[in-house]
């Protein structure tokens, strides 16, 4: 039998939830901000905090405000995230009800939760994943062996990032816990409607994850399993999902009103199972407590989250001039650093550049590893770009993935809330949407939304670009696509200087950043390139993003003449730039942007504005893209100093770049076609 006191604790903290939901309900014109409630759940969310310790980790979702009451959490201050109050200290007032993210002294920590049902499985099995390789490495010595607990509902695991969490977990052995709270609804689609087995039955298919089914309306059973899926992870280091069966006594949320989609027939079988009834029952009648003592407890928790409430209420808003804070960390990289141009070395391509300044990272910071799909041991990388590393660093540190674009990206979310820092690769550029989700949902928001509390520092490196014959599936352009993500930083070098440079400032930045890295100037293969090839900079060597460069000036007589012009670009553009400005000596300025995001606005306008005209080269398809809206933004902000309209150049409005080496010609910029331009252009 468990002791009392527990009982009487969780039977308090399921009167403090009733109560909330109730006066909630009752001031719905209050509470308009949509919320869900935990009435139901109670029971196996109070069994799993109760049982929690500060080293652990959990990701709650949305329904699990018992959890956070059974951690120890004030109900004033979740109402102050109900309430979308400047005092919430999860979000300052940006999130939905019970979203929280904490880093909190003697509490479990917290990572942002996002409201995409399921997204949490891969950043929360990413901090298994981080605990792991902090023991394997002997990084930490915790007093207790952490656990990591993915709350879910059933309805969320037939998301396919789901799958990939399970997955990655299984095959590695993760110290972590996939509970999951079952209660047949996904707002109003039944679970027999939605799937063939439960989540139960589907984790059988996941070798090596271990399953436990408990009743989980039923506190005594919830809490002994909880215990046992607890003790099981903290001892073998591996994972368990826990399938708890609830019913669902509240809304889905108060925007969608259970009486809309479901029975009495429905809500009375549900009712029948609320755990606050059946524990009043074993307290009376297997531990003897008094009727009297059980209503006092209710009646008082009924005062006190009235007092609570009005608080909250009570509390102001955020200050509007607080909109903008938190997008970004500060970064510490702010001046170019280092020597770009030793004496005595010989000029490197820019994918060994890259790939020094990897190991550099690595030799340098035990905290850094890297990962993506076949860049361990046997091949180092489909372009050589990680060559060697897993034999240096070993298969802990540097290891290949599955083909799992989101787990691959989205992980890195929860490596860095135990203090790692991943760098990641997605193997092609085209290949990036099926991690878009998590670069979305997840890490761009998660700086801004938990207040700065979780920053997420990774690198993220994409070969991209096309060139012979790479066809529609492996040479595709996607900066604009990212560009319109807010949260992220873009880096696009050109040389092998650049790259190595700007891979150690985005290491140092302190907040995503994605690595373009076009694959036609890996080696300089392709004619017209060899300045990508540059003597290596010294280990030291940093530049900060946001600033780009002048790689070609044009005179200063074409200029006093108004006979000049310049070109903003990046990546392959600064050579079909800089080959077709032979073309027209000394009268074309090239300036390469090196970063997408931050952009460095003052240098291009300064440069358009000494030469009245321009033009912005891409590779990308142009309509609507990155090159088009940064044309628009000078006619903006250099609209009297120009003597021409700005000029665009990019691919053709094509879906794909097609395979054979004569329609990809056809449809990509080059020299010549920059070349005509340029000298429309100087004619006006």
């Amino acid at each position: 039998m468990l002791p009392k006191e527990i009982l009487l604790k969780a039977y308090k903290l399921m009167m403090t939830a009733r109560a909330m939901a109730e006066i909630y309900d009752a001031n719905r014109q209050v509470c308009k901000y949509v919320h869900s409630t935990s009435r139901g759940h109670e029971a196996i969310q109070l069994a799993t905090a109760f049982h929690l310790q500060p080293c652990d980790f959990v990701s709650p979702y949305y329904r699990d405000e018992s959890m956070m009451l059974g951690m120890g959490y004030r109900p004033f201050e979740m109402m102050l995230q109900l309430l979308a109050k400047g005092g919430d200290p999860f979000t300052g007032g940006r999130e939905y009800y019970n979203h929280p993210n904490i880093r909190r002294e003697g509490f479990p920590g917290i990572i942002h939760q996002s409201s995409a049902t399921g997204m949490q499985a891969i950043p929360t099995t990413g901090i298994a994943q981080g605990i792991q390789y902090r023991e394997k490495e002997k990084l930490s010595d915790y007093p207790v062996p952490p656990v990591t607990i993915c709350s879910l509902g059933d309805g969320s695991v037939t998301e396919g990032e789901v799958s990939e969490a399970f997955q990655f977990a299984v095959l590695h052995q993760l110290p972590i816990i996939y509970l999951v709270q079952d209660n047949d609804w996904g707002i109003s689609v039944s679970s027999d409607e939605a799937r063939t087995m439960d989540a139960y039955e589907f984790a059988a298919g996941f070798k090596g994850m271990e399953r436990m089914r408990v009743d989980g309306s039923d506190f005594t059973a919830s809490y002994s399993a909880m215990e046992a899926a607890i003790d099981h992870v903290r001892t073998n280091r591996s994972p368990i999902l826990v399938h708890a069966k609830v019913p669902l006594l509240g809304h889905h949320t108060s925007g969608v009103r259970k009486e809309w989609y479901r029975t009495p027939e429905d809500l009375d079988k549900h009712g029948e199972k609320d755990p606050a009834p059946k524990l009043k029952v074993l307290l009376m009648s297997t531990y003897k407590v008094a009727a009297a003592e059980l209503d006092k407890i209710e009646e008082e928790q009924k005062i006190f989250i009235q007092a609570e409430f009005d608080a909250a209420v009570a509390s102001p808003d955020p200050d509007p001039a607080t909109v903008s804070d938190h997008v970004y960390v500060p970064t510490p990289v702010t001046e170019e650093k280092g020597n770009r141009s030793p004496d005595g070395r010989e000029k490197v391509v820019m994918v060994d550049a890259a790939l020094h300044a990897v190991e550099e990272l690595l030799q340098d910071h035990p905290e850094a590893l890297f990962y993506g799909q076949d860049v361990g041991k046997r091949l180092g990388g489909v372009f050589r770009e990680a060559a060697t590393l897993a034999d240096k660093f070993g298969d802990n540190r540097v290891f290949n993935m599955a083909i799992q674009e989101a787990y691959i990206i989205g992980s890195t979310v929860g490596m860095n809330a135990v203090g790692l820092k991943p760098i990641v690769e997605v193997q092609f550029a085209d290949y990036i949407y099926p991690g878009l989700n998590q670069l979305v949902t997840e890490i761009s928001k998660s700086c801004y939304l938990s207040c700065g509390k979780y920053p997420v520092s990774m690198i993220l490196r994409v070969p991209i670009g096309a060139y012979g014959g790479g066809g529609p599936y492996h040479s595709g352009s996607v900066e604009s696509t990212l560009a319109t993500i807010k949260g992220i930083k873009i880096v696009y070098p050109s040389n092998a200087a650049d790259i190595k440079g700007l891979m150690k400032a985005a290491f140092y930045d302190g907040n995503p950043v994605v690595m373009l890295e076009h694959k036609g100037l890996y080696w300089s293969k392709v004619p017209g390139t060899e300045d990508a090839k540059t003597i290596e900079p010294d280990r030291d060597y940093i530049i900060p993003l946001g600033k780009g460069n002048v790689v070609l000036e044009a005179t200063q007589d074409a200029i006093d003449n108004g006979d000049s012009i310049c070109i903003i670009t990046y990546g392959m553009g600064v050579y079909w730039a800089k080959n077709a400005a032979k073309q027209y000596p000394g009268q074309v300025e090239v300036v390469d942007l090196r970063t997408i995001y931050p952009l460095d606005e003052a240098l291009i306008y300064s440069t358009v504005k000494k030469h009245g005209k321009c033009i912005v080269l891409t590779e990308e398809q142009l309509r609507n893209s990155f090159c088009e809206a940064l044309a628009g933004r000078i006619a903006q902000n250099c609209f009297r100093e120009l003597d021409a309209p700005v000029q665009t150049i990019g691919a053709l409005d094509l879906p794909a770049v097609p395979m054979n080496m004569g329609l990809e010609a056809a449809m990509l910029p080059s020299a010549d076609k920059v070349a005509v331009r340029i000298g429309e252009l100087l004619s006006w």
